[in-house]
């Protein structure tokens, strides 16, 4: 995968509270950030992502580019759901960030979250596009929610105006049982860098078709981001290993475990011998009388 700073904007307006997304818009937010953010540095090391908000009574940048995960974390820690999405500034804002990223060899790329109504019209987005595109900028859309028509139509006029070849692309994933992350991963935003792009679910463009995200396990290609899927699986194993080692803690704390190697003790043994003493094993008790003899031997 090309080397790129990558800025991701979440939305943390009001609408974010919404629980059609489990648990939480916002929190299905931030579990895709971490996907996000895993698949981006684990394909290219060199790569980094910064993380800012668009609520509130404006844009905040929570986190500057960076390749460490705890940054990322932290600012998703500390941002306050509330006030109402600012679209626009937000991407000026993340497009300024970028230019201020260390390696001017990275490609720039921001990716949106958006999951409330835009109060800008479709002629300020086309306008934001264009110049976006000029200063080669790959902008990512992540579309979800129940949004309105009008939105849409807004959202897919604007990726309209600036896809080109080094690939912008709209996701819109509507509500359903599915995890927000799992359905990113079927996008081109993560599962390919297919040039043109698309509306829609994103994982019906490129060389794999419209059933691309079922014929691959976890809907990705290998031979087109062999990297990407091998994190996935890894992730899996150890995720599967997680599972298992806590299957046998429980089994341990249960005593299904260490207390079946355990023999019973015999009944037929008193717990206390004649002399008012623990009782010992019968060979510990041959012991002691063999060398009470020898005592009393010696003593005659």
């Amino acid at each position: 995968m090309v080397l790129e700073a990558t800025m991701i904007v979440i939305d943390n307006s009001e609408s974010s509270r919404n629980g059609d997304y489990l648990p939480s818009r916002f929190e299905a937010q931030a579990d895709t950030v971490n996907l996000i953010f895993s698949a981006k540095t684990g394909a290219n090391p060199e790569s980094s992502v910064g993380l800012m908000s668009m609520g509130g009574q404006g844009p905040e940048v929570l986190t500057t580019l960076t390749t460490d995960m705890g940054k990322i974390l932290d600012g998703l820690h500390r941002t306050k759901i509330r006030g109402t999405s600012h679209f626009v500034t937000g991407i000026n804002i993340a497009a300024l960030a970028l230019k201020h990223r260390q390696n001017n060899s990275q490609h720039q790329r921001i990716i949106v979250f958006t999951c409330s109504p835009i109060a800008e019209d479709e002629k300020a987005l086309v306008k934001l596009a264009k110049r976006m595109k000029k200063s080669n900028i790959c902008i990512d859309i992540i579309a979800f929610g129940e949004l309105a028509d009008d939105t849409t139509k807004k959202l897919e006029a604007f990726q309209e105006a600036i896809k080109g070849g080094d690939g912008s692309y709209l996701a819109i994933i509507p509500p359903g049982p599915s995890l927000l992350s799992d359905s990113v991963i079927t996008t081109p935003i993560l599962s390919g860098d297919s040039p043109g792009g698309g509306a829609g679910m994103g994982g019906a463009t490129g060389d794999s078709g419209a059933g691309g995200a079922t014929e691959h396990e976890f809907g990705v290609d290998p031979s087109l981001d062999p990297e990407l899927a091998l994190a996935l699986r890894m992730s899996y194993e150890e995720e599967k290993q997680r599972q298992e080692r806590e299957r046998k803690e429980k089994e341990k704390a249960e005593g299904k475990t260490d207390l079946e190697g355990i023999p019973e003790s015999s009944e037929e043994q008193p717990l206390l011998d004649k002399d008012g003493q623990p009782s010992r094993s019968k060979e510990n008790s041959g012991d002691k009388k063999d060398k009470d003899d020898d005592d009393r031997m010696d003593t005659a």
